[in-house]
């Protein structure tokens, strides 16, 4: 027999595929293969059809293409005999998905198997329904496998049971079908068919407020006594698993509760007691009993108030901790997380077990004990947690209670020695605003710092602050003011200072953020130190041809200052004014990107994706974000009190607008956060702008280019000069997108609507540019949306990221995503193209396709 006939065996088929050497064999093999079979599917050949069928499907799990063997599944399932059906539904649920249009032909032999009188061919139907039932086929099929719930093999019960879940999650409003016939299976003796049961109940309240109330209602009981049956029972030898009489269904049961008890009083009270004996009863010394102790505790601390219960469910976890097991440490050390924001005080018993933990050798259970030290610490434990904390820093993110500033400043100092490199920017932030307001401090912090840089420069952080610190109170660390009894003194230059911020400069490692504030604090010791002034020019000018804007910009913008403007320096650069530390902390509490601790102590997670909209780094910094409340006195006031200047000419001529706040003036001055200038109004020089805020033209401040503060600015463009040594910016040249195309209406349902609008860039005709806008017509918000689309061959598609994922309810919003269509057939075939939109609407998935042809025909 040829070995690559439609009569080869399977067998033979593997042998040969597995005796191949190199992959290019097995792909000759396959290739030969499936020649053969594409050979007898034309030829029609019924007595090997099963056979290969199920080569196809060895090949398919191999990684090559088959779905030319698909209309094969669909004549199998269409034989009467149970052998060719049974292969045919493993082929339509191998070889196809729900998304496939060749799956609805097969929906009527799928009704036909569901009422066969056979109930192993029923079984198969069920099986193959459960895997790749779309919306439409369990619209159709529902109504059989309801019927089928109430069959007199458990077996088939058992398969009805799950082929109904996964129709409840793809039409969810069929719920309400089948919420009195799993109602009878909660009463079943089978286990394989009430713990089937259960589960579909579970899914049933998980998509049906109706189906909820009236399993709480009409069944909480009944799972009761169940559960308690099945704790008190005898040894059962076809359910026992290590001694426990089976753990699955105890978990499904304990689950089912938990989801009746959430929100409700009454039904949380019907099951304490029973929550109380499997806590108590269950053996934690296999495997199995630690599964139903952990769900034991999950339900405990999830249903409403038992300050017992909760007691007991905590001192379960804590036992675990002592578990030899890592795994049973590590899920007990995620529930311990969970349970502090309830009872706090009864997790806070553990706390010497919980530091053990943080000693593992295993790395994500260290990571994981450190995170619950962190949510520990309060005012009365935070000297003997903090060791733990700073040791392992870079696993854990940080919050601080100092009952000292000297002590959280020294302690701080030891973390970004150590752990610089791992710290978020709120840490050192926070760090720079306790300096500021630590006005006794601020030589020997200095000082510190310059310590610390000598020992090790490779933690960005620390050099950060160490940066700042110097630029700030350099004079305080050259003339060793400030002297504390608890530091010995240092020799330090005015060149030594220069030196630190020089080298950070320089430091290869160092980002962008790292040589601005560089730049910033050697501006501010040219004033401090003027017999270094010439160096520092020297220092600052070397980035004037820096291919990075930002550094060119303060490179330009600070050797004129230093230049020209020596009659203001000393004004600008004097030290910052006191950052409120209350309302810094308060802010920066209510913004943390993870986890939130709150006044009482509860810890809060924000959902992955949902971010608060945050100012800048140095606006945080400076304690400048909008969400703080304006001074009450007026800009000119605020930034006299900056710089010690009098604005008031200036601010009253009549060719410039007054700030209508402190702030605006302030964020002007730093060009953090304020617009690109217009008409005949400019901004300020980036003094003091964090590095993240890139302008896109380089600005000038005609207070600075002018040699009075108290005199008007007569000319911006000769000042702009006058500042940037001759730079200024070229005019823009005005956009031609080419000619105008009318928009259409590209798809439209019931509830999205499509508009495309065109445009081309002259000289191609054959690309189009098109913008798609996405409108939500209806009154739910669309989440995870995501556009896709198909075209011809003679077209070429090039699709942009969309502009969020996001789309708010009844037009509120929208979003937008630019395609590019290259047209090969320019001017003979016009654009075609299928579209397929899929997004979630409370929770739910939602697929919608189209296709459309009424492109304008010029395209």
């Amino acid at each position: 027999m040829n070995p690559f006939s439609s009569g080869t065996r399977l067998r033979d088929m593997i042998r040969a595929i597995r005796a191949c050497k190199t992959a290019a064999e097995e792909r000759a093999v396959v290739r030969k293969e499936c020649a053969a079979i594409r050979a007898a599917i034309n030829e029609n050949d019924q007595d090997y059809r099963h056979r290969n069928l199920a080569k196809l499907m060895f090949i398919h799990m191999l990684g090559y293409p088959t779905h030319f063997g698909q209309m094969e599944c669909l004549k199998l399932i269409a034989s009467p005999g149970f052998p060719e059906k049974r292969i045919g539904y493993l082929g339509l649920m191998l070889l196809l998905d729900e998304r496939q249009e060749v799956l609805m032909l097969v929906t009527n032999s799928v009704k036909q198997d569901l009422n066969h009188t056979n109930q192993y061919i029923v079984g198969l139907a069920l099986c193959a329904l459960g895997n790749i039932c779309s919306a439409e086929m369990a619209r159709d099929l529902a109504p059989e496998v309801e019927r089928l719930l109430q069959f007199r093999d458990p077996n088939i019960r058992k398969k009805a049971a799950l082929c109904s879940i996964r129709i409840i999650k793809k039409v969810p409003d069929l719920a309400e079908n089948f919420i009195n016939p799993v109602a009878a299976l909660l009463k079943e003796k089978h286990h394989g068919v009430l713990i089937t049961g259960i589960q579909l109940c579970t899914d049933l309240c998980k998509v049906s407020p109706e189906a909820l109330e009236y399993f709480r209602k009409k069944c909480t009981d009944g799972l009761v006594r169940t559960l308690r049956d099945l704790v008190n029972s005898p040894y059962a030898p076809e359910y026992d698993i290590a001694g426990i009489t089976d753990p699955f269904l105890h978990i499904r049961l304990l689950k089912l509760l938990r989801v009746l008890g959430q929100g409700d009083a009454d039904a949380s009270d019907a099951m304490n007691d029973i929550l109380a004996q499997v806590a108590t009863k269950t053996e934690s010394n296999k495997n199995a009993g630690n599964a139903i102790l952990y769900e034991c505790v999950e339900t405990i601390m999830s249903i409403e108030d038992n300050g017992g219960l909760r007691v007991l469910a905590i001192n379960i976890l804590g036992r675990f901790l002592s578990n030899r097991d890592n795994n049973i440490r590590y899920v007990a050390l995620n529930m311990l997380m969970r349970a502090i924001t309830v009872d706090a005080q009864a997790v806070q018993r553990h706390r010497s077990t919980i530091l053990e933990c943080v000693k593992d050798s295993d790395a994500s259970i260290r990571k994981r004990a450190l995170e619950l030290v962190y949510l520990l610490v309060n005012e009365s434990n935070v000297k003997p947690l903090t060791k733990e904390l700073v040791d392992y820093l870079e696993v854990s993110d940080q919050d601080w209670f100092s009952p000292e500033k000297i002590w959280y400043i020294d302690q701080m100092l030891k973390v970004l020695t150590e752990a610089g490199n791992f710290v978020k920017d709120e840490v050192w932030h926070a760090l720079v605003v306790v300096i500021s307001n630590a006005s006794d401090l601020h030589g020997y912090t200095v000082r510190a710092l310059f310590r610390a840089l000598q020992t090790t420069a490779e933690q960005e952080s620390l050099v950060r602050v160490a940066v700042w610190c110097i630029g700030e109170y350099g004079d305080l660390l050259v003339n060793n003011a400030g002297m504390l009894n608890v530091e010995d003194p240092i020799t330090v230059t005015e060149s030594d200072a220069v030196d630190v911020v020089e080298s950070a400069i320089k430091r290869h490692a160092s980002d962008l953020t790292t040589k601005s504030m560089a730049l910033i604090a050697l501006l501010k010791l040219s004033s401090r130190f003027p017999s270094c002034s010439g160096r520092i020019k020297d220092i600052v000018v070397q980035h004037k041809g820096s291919l990075v804007l930002e550094l060119q910009q303060r490179s330009l913008e600070f050797n004129s200052i230093i230049e020209k403007h020596q009659n203001i320096r000393s004004a600008l650069v004097e030290r910052m004014p006191v950052l409120d530390e209350a309302s810094f902390g308060g802010r920066r509490a209510s913004s943390l990107p993870n986890t939130v601790s709150t006044s009482n102590g509860t810890a809060v997670k924000l959902p992955n994706g949902v971010a608060k909209p945050s100012a800048a780094p140095l606006v945080d910094l400076l304690d400048l974000s909008d969400d703080v409340p304006a001074p009450s006195s007026s800009g000119g006031d605020f930034l006299q009190d900056l710089l010690g200047v009098d604005l008031a000419p200036a601010t009253q001529s009549g060719t410039s607008q007054a700030p209508k706040a402190g702030t605006d003036v302030l964020l002007d001055l730093l060009s953090i956060g304020s617009n690109p200038a217009q008409d005949n109004s400019v901004s300020t020089p980036d003094i003091l702008s964090s590095a993240q805020d890139h302008k896109p033209a380089i600005a000038s401040l005609d207070v600075l280019a002018a040699p009075s503060l108290t005199q008007a600015s007569s000319s911006t463009a000769s000042n702009m000069m006058d500042l940037l040594d001759g730079f200024t910016p070229a005019p823009p040249k005005p956009a031609n997108n080419g000619p105008a195309y009318p928009s259409i209406v590209a798809f439209e349902s019931s509830s999205l609507r499509l508009t495309f609008n065109f445009s081309k860039q002259p000289g191609n005709p054959q690309t189009t540019t098109i913008s798609g806008t996405f409108t939500n017509l209806s009154s739910n918000v669309f989440t995870d949306f995501v556009f896709q689309a198909a075209v011809p061959k003679f077209l070429q598609l090039h699709l942009d990221p969309a502009s969020g994922n996001s789309l708010p309810a009844s037009g509120n919003g929208t979003i937008t995503q630019s395609l590019k269509v290259t047209n090969s057939q320019h001017g003979k075939k016009p654009l075609v193209m299928r579209l397929r939109i899929a997004y979630k609407v409370d929770g739910k998935d939602v697929l919608e396709e189209g296709q459309i042809n009424n492109f304008p025909r010029d395209l």
